[in-house]
């Protein structure tokens, strides 16, 4: 029954992130969180779209991600763009930085969800599209959506 309950949470996607960006890589962290912040989670009242991280002497970093204050923390809330360490071990930062010093790759994040009752985020090593990349995955998505719909018309 609890592992059904920890599973209603919603899952905050960041769409932008894969229209923007060639994801490489995934990394599955944990983040640290305010009470307040895990309650506004719970509730799907986040947004990734401006949000990154980055490696600030020796540890991971969130920022930009707005989780909405909670409604009933009162004066116990939290700042809704504070910026939040991430938790992952040692060799996959270090395997992060080494991805990341080429110039034009960031580290984005894709999704905040809870496994097992404990807030994670999908962190992934992202390298920028230029205009035509975009345009060219915008056309291979409707010639897909095109097969799809002549495929289910066959039947």
């Amino acid at each position: 029954m609890a592992k059904d309950k920890a599973n209603l949470a919603p899952r905050i996607h960041n769409r932008r992130a894969t229209h923007d960006y060639f994801i490489t890589h995934k990394l599955e962290c944990g983040i640290v969180l305010l009470g307040s912040e895990v309650k506004s989670l719970r509730a799907g009242k986040a947004q990734l779209q401006e949000a990154y991280a980055r490696v600030e002497r020796g540890e991971l970093m969130l920022h930009g991600c707005h989780i909405d204050p909670y409604d009933k923390a009162g004066v116990l809330g939290h700042e809704p763009l504070r910026p939040r360490k991430l938790l992952a071990h040692k060799r996959e930062i270090k395997k992060l930085v080494d991805e990341t010093s080429d110039r034009g790759t960031t580290l984005i994040p894709l999704a905040i969800y809870f496994k097992d009752g404990r807030a994670k985020l999908e962190l992934g090593v992202g390298k920028g599209k230029q205009h035509h990349d975009k345009r060219q995955s915008i056309k291979k998505k409707e010639m897909d959506r095109e097969l799809r719909k002549a495929m289910s018309h066959r039947r």
